[in-house]
């Protein structure tokens, strides 16, 4: 019987002991992501644009049934996603104006998840290279959208998509570090003809 009393007691201590203290659940966590260092090559394919992009990305061909000549994706393996690019030229203003509003409308249909959308300017004259960056903000399926064109003939539209379920929180890392390679694209881009 002193045994039976000991053993509860000691059992009751331990109750009480372990519902001291205050306990807040730990957030949620994510792997560590290693992110590779920054060297670039040159894309020169067969197409009107050339540009500068990271050596641990592939180009790829666009494989949708959709896809138009110059149509390429700059393929990120380790991190899931691309950067797909559709080249498209023009002859007429009202051509022109249609690819620019498409743009935009694709941009802002990203308007129901999005947070803010916030556009800039893309401007070099030296190059024949203009333009706007779409960087979009929230948890949508694409935070970063840009066209590029010689307001001439020539127009390229660019997407960053991963493909995974939209969470910022745990791609914000990886997004942060692509932003810079597409910076390091636009500002590179040059236009062939």
């Amino acid at each position: 019987m002193n045994r039976n009393f000991l053993l509860s007691l000691f059992s009751i201590g331990i109750l009480f002991n372990s519902c001291a203290g205050d306990y807040s659940p730990k957030p949620r966590s994510y792997f560590r992501i290693d992110l590779p260092e920054k060297k670039y090559q040159v894309y020169s394919g067969d197409c009107a644009y050339s540009f500068d992009f990271p050596v641990y990305a592939q180009i790829l061909p666009d494989k949708d049934k959709e896809a138009k000549p110059c149509w390429i994706d700059v393929h990120y393996p380790q991190f899931n996603g691309r950067i797909h690019l559709s080249y498209q030229s023009f002859s007429t203003k009202e051509q022109f104006n249609q690819l620019v509003e498409d743009a935009r409308t694709f941009a802002f249909k990203h308007t129901v998840k999005a947070t803010a959308i916030d556009e800039a300017m893309i401007s070099y004259p030296e190059k024949k290279v203009y333009g706007i960056y779409y960087s979009i903000d929230g948890n949508t399926a694409s935070s970063v959208q840009f066209f590029l064109t010689d307001s001439t003939k020539n127009y390229l539209r660019g997407a960053l998509y991963f493909n995974e379920q939209p969470r910022l929180d745990s791609i914000q890392p990886v997004l942060d570090f692509i932003k810079k390679d597409v910076d390091q694209m636009i500002k590179t881009f040059k236009w062939k003809k």
